[in-house]
């Protein structure tokens, strides 16, 4: 666990390493070997891990299950028919012949699963948000050392080369000082909204309810519900812990941070009133003690300021990380004080523009901005290649349980601060809410 008032220590793959002697009781897998995996849930997102996972050589999916008997028979077919449905993820745990489990369950399932499959010796890629509250996440890292098991949380944007450069950029000072970093998330649709099709065969006899309800609140038979659980703070967290997981962990990525000292979140649900209970408009600010501030905002009432906008702010320029480019906008400090000196006596304006300061003011540096364009493979086929190693070499990952756990529970401070209204502050001592 971190130490002392819980940041991390020197870097995660450093104190990662310090736990060899745990990690070296574990199995290893032969380089010429292949890992096998077993799918536990077979969503749409789950559908995209599954084709990334395709493109990561020495790996095979061998089993899948999930709640809706559909998406199983999708699953099955991209696998080539070579993968099978094991029913229910107690058999694919159970099977040791599994080396690794993808999690893509609905969020309030993932302590339990993920908890399980650590115990069972599988290695865990889970989607994010790791946790559905932010006690289970210390759980979690307690029982992934104990059974030295390899946890690689689905926040796939710090593989991708573009926030490797930008880190790259903000640690060599590029960006001078960093006091503000902003994301917006924006859309203005039913889909982007999460009110996602229902397949037409969906039915108690395709459909298992019980398997899908889980540790949540018994609840009469809805399929709403279950394709669109998004919706629902029974089992999700809506958007905080849906996008704002991803900004957050890219801005602790990008800083080198762990976790803002206090939160502030307001938000309503204005528009989609009739198919949720999470707002469909939230607004947040994170303080961190080392020295900025990051502004988060989504709505799904329009789209019109950009559906996707992620901006460091630095006193020497601005980064900002687009879906495909990275881009540079250089801003050297300058002064235009014109319309001050032209109050002045005329004889003393001209001669503030012969001193220092004001000849500065006409000599107004133009510097180009820069796009830089990812080299690589796609974040999400890069996040499982470091997972895969990690599986492979008992190493450690680059969003590791304490990463996801951290990234997850600034989405529950936000939750937390949007219900009562009020600050709330991070206990670094105790890795929870203060």
């Amino acid at each position: 666990m971190p130490e002392g008032n819980g940041r991390m220590p020197v870097s995660r793959r450093a104190f990662l390493g310090a736990g060899a002697g745990v990690l070296a009781q574990a199995q290893t897998i032969a380089p010429s070997d292949r890992i096998t995996v077993g799918m536990i849930a077979a969503g749409s997102r789950s559908h995209e891990l599954l084709e990334a996972i395709k493109k990561v050589d020495g790996t095979e999916i061998v089993g899948v299950c999930d709640a809706y008997k559909g998406r199983v028979e999708r699953a099955i077919e991209r696998t080539g028919s070579r993968a099978r449905d094991y029913g229910s993820y107690e058999r694919i745990l159970g099977d040791p012949s599994i080396d690794a489990v993808t999690i893509g369950t609905p969020d309030h399932w993932h302590r339990r699963m993920v908890v399980e499959a650590l115990q069972a010796g599988k290695d865990v890629y889970c989607e994010k948000p790791l946790t559905f509250s932010i006690d289970e996440g210390p759980e979690i890292a307690g029982v992934a050392e104990k059974t030295g098991r390899i946890v690689q949380v689905g926040s796939q944007g710090i593989s991708g080369d573009n926030q490797r450069k930008l880190r790259e950029w903000i640690r060599a000072g590029r960006l001078g000082q960093v006091t503000m970093i902003r994301a917006a998330y924006n859309r203005n649709s039913a889909g982007g909204s999460w009110i996602y099709p229902i397949p037409p065969d969906a039915s108690p006899e395709t459909v298992d309810w019980e398997a899908f309800l889980g540790p949540a609140p018994r609840r009469e038979f809805d399929l709403e519900r279950f394709f669109r659980w998004r919706c629902y703070r029974e089992y999700s967290g809506g958007i905080a812990t849906d996008l704002f997981v991803h900004a957050c962990t890219t801005v602790h990525y990008l800083m080198d941070v762990t976790m803002p000292s206090e939160v502030m979140a307001m938000g309503d649900l204005y528009r989609w009133t009739e198919s949720r209970n999470v707002p469909d408009t939230l607004n947040a600010l994170l303080r961190y003690e080392e020295g900025f501030t990051v502004n988060l905002s989504s709505t799904f009432n329009s789209r019109s300021s950009g559906v996707y906008r992620f901006q460091v702010l630095g006193t020497e320029g601005t980064a900002e990380l687009g879906f495909k480019d990275l881009t540079f906008h250089p801003d050297p400090a300058w002064d235009n004080n014109s319309w001050i000196v032209a109050g002045w006596p005329k004889r003393l304006e001209q001669e503030y523009y012969r001193t220092p300061a004001g000849r500065a003011e006409l000599q107004r540096p133009r510097p180009e901005e820069e796009v830089y364009s990812g080299r690589g493979p796609a974040p999400t086929v890069a996040h499982f290649q470091d997972f895969f190693s990690a599986v492979r070499n008992r190493g450690a990952t680059i969003e590791d349980s304490w990463v996801g756990h951290h990234a997850a529970s600034c989405a529950h401070l936000i939750n937390a601060s949007l219900e009562t209204g009020a600050a709330t502050r991070w206990d670094f001592d105790r890795h929870r809410q203060a």
